[in-house]
């Protein structure tokens, strides 16, 4: 008796995707397929293309040639020499599901945190206001923030204000969340508060995540999975146990040597 195999297609898909900043090569060639509801941990040394992938599902940067999908729409789709960039209806769509908290907290210095949590649900998904602030709230409790929603961003702690910005990427409800270096800008203290809430986001919902990371502790324990990237290729691609205590490549041992004993 046959068995059929189901095939479940990937949440995102970059397929053959080359960056080029001027003669700079970002990506090469680039194949990165990312289940629902996977965490995934990008790790690599700074200018590898990290967080260059982010961005590009963001829409901020453009590609010389290959394909990203997100769910059934593309993004960038074609070959090489060249990618044809979807149209500003489906661009929209697509960037309504992800949501980004970048290395710099990009906060609005002249709304209190309640407001700058708030405001992007009622002015672009035209959520009524009591809604949105209702849900505010709550994800501001969530981040350990509820003693703060009159606040300003220029009285709160790095950390806290990098709290604040994850609350405001998910009061969009995105399916997927995407994390750019988040505890680069801190000092080493408030590293641990930020950790905790992702910790948190990992552990009890649904989202795909896609962190790019300097922290290997964190990676190894949030991560269902870890990508090291050089020189814009994917050089190990492994579950954590698996890459931290036995990687493959060369290079990956070097730099995890380098990076857990310095």
């Amino acid at each position: 008796m046959e068995t059929s195999v189901v095939l479940i297609e990937p949440l995102i898909a970059f397929t053959s995707v080359t960056k080029r900043f001027g003669p700079r090569v970002v990506l090469s060639s680039l194949d990165l397929n990312i289940p629902h509801g996977q965490k995934l941990a990008i790790i690599g040394p700074s200018g590898s293309g990290k967080s260059t992938i982010l961005r590009i599902l963001m829409t901020l940067e453009t590609i010389e040639s290959g394909s990203v999908r997100v769910g059934n729409e593309y993004l960038w789709r074609g070959h090489s020499p060249t990618s044809i960039r979807a149209d500003e209806s489906t661009t929209s769509t697509i960037r309504r599901r992800i949501g980004m908290v970048f290395q710099q907290f990009n906060l609005f210095p002249h709304m209190t945190v309640l407001q700058n949590v708030s405001a992007a649900p009622i002015k672009v998904l035209r959520k009524p206001k009591d809604t949105a602030l209702r849900n505010a709230r709550d994800l501001l409790a969530k981040v350990g923030l509820s003693d703060k929603i009159d606040a300003y961003p220029g009285f709160l702690s790095g950390g806290q204000q990098q709290r604040v910005a994850i609350a405001r990427a998910l009061a969009m409800n995105p399916e997927i969340l995407l994390l750019d270096e988040v505890t680069s800008a801190l000092d080493p203290e408030l590293v641990g508060e930020v950790l905790n809430v992702i910790r948190l986001l990992a552990h009890e919902s649904a989202l795909t995540i896609v962190m790019v990371t300097h922290q290997m502790g964190f990676a190894r324990e949030f991560a269902d999975r870890v990508c090291f990237i050089e020189n814009g290729e994917i050089v190990e691609d492994a579950a954590p146990a698996q890459f931290f205590e036995a990687p493959t490549n060369k290079r990956t041992r070097d730099f995890l040597r380098a990076v857990i004993n310095a």
